[in-house]
């Protein structure tokens, strides 16, 4: 095990697991345990308000896409705007092409005037104090493109700290590889247990819970030791 695990500051154990495995704790949370793709969300959103507030940022960008890192995003900027801090949210796509949770997330928004903009986003992120990056999450597939490509590439190109939901947009969750641009992240929230492909990456790591129970990983055949008795977002070392 300790050759694929990650570790906290107090020597817990994290088994880390390839993208397959995280869409298989993600099916049987689902579908067999019965939590809701909102409800890990919402978890998600609000550990990545929680490591963004630790910046004290008074305007924050967030360039989110669609799925879960998309919606995870979404939700992390109502949070944020709830605190009084200034949010300008950037999608790589129409609003009309979100789907499922993460157009609920966008309604949510949209209902309290959060500023949400398709087009040109540089004077978004330059201005910001800290730019938010839930585009791609451990789903990707190839090298980004269109328009994800082209807010990466801003994203790198502004000196603004920036916050990766999960894993980096553009970096291959498993193996760390980059297949195309990647998001040079500050800092890493990744969600539930971390990705093998993160150990190939230089920023600082932190692991959020999004509330999935242990008889999910029991079923998913892996071994788990809960990292979160004292708090629901933890550093984590590689």
């Amino acid at each position: 095990m300790e050759g694929t695990a990650f570790q906290t500051a107090d020597g817990t154990l994290i088994p880390a697991v390839t993208a397959d495995e995280m869409r298989e704790i993600d099916r049987v949370a689902v579908d067999d345990v019965g939590l809701t793709l909102l409800q890990m969300m919402e978890n998600a959103g609000r550990n990545l308000a929680g490591r963004v507030l630790e910046r004290d940022p008074e305007r924050v960008a967030v360039l989110a896409g669609n799925g879960g890192n998309g919606g995870g995003g979404l939700a992390c900027g109502r949070h944020l705007a709830n605190r009084d801090v200034s949010v300008s949210v950037v999608l790589d796509r129409s609003p009309d092409a979100l789907d499922g949770a993460v157009s609920t997330q966008y309604r949510i928004l949209e209902g309290m005037n959060v500023s949400v903009t398709t087009s040109d986003a540089s004077d978004v992120c330059s201005e910001a104090d800290t730019v938010v990056d839930s585009l791609i999450g451990y789903g990707l597939q190839g090298a980004p493109r269109g328009r994800t490509q082209d807010l990466i590439d801003l994203c790198n190109d502004t000196e603004t700290p920036t916050v990766s939901l999960d894993v980096p947009s553009g970096l291959d969750a498993t193996t760390g590889e980059r297949p195309g641009l990647l998001v040079e992240s500050d800092e890493i929230l990744t969600l539930a247990l971390p990705k093998t492909g993160l150990r190939e990456t230089e920023s600082r790591l932190y692991l959020g819970d999004v509330s999935i129970p242990r008889i999910v990983y029991e079923r998913v055949g892996i071994e788990y030791e809960t990292p979160f008795r004292e708090s629901y977002c933890v550093a984590v070392e590689r």
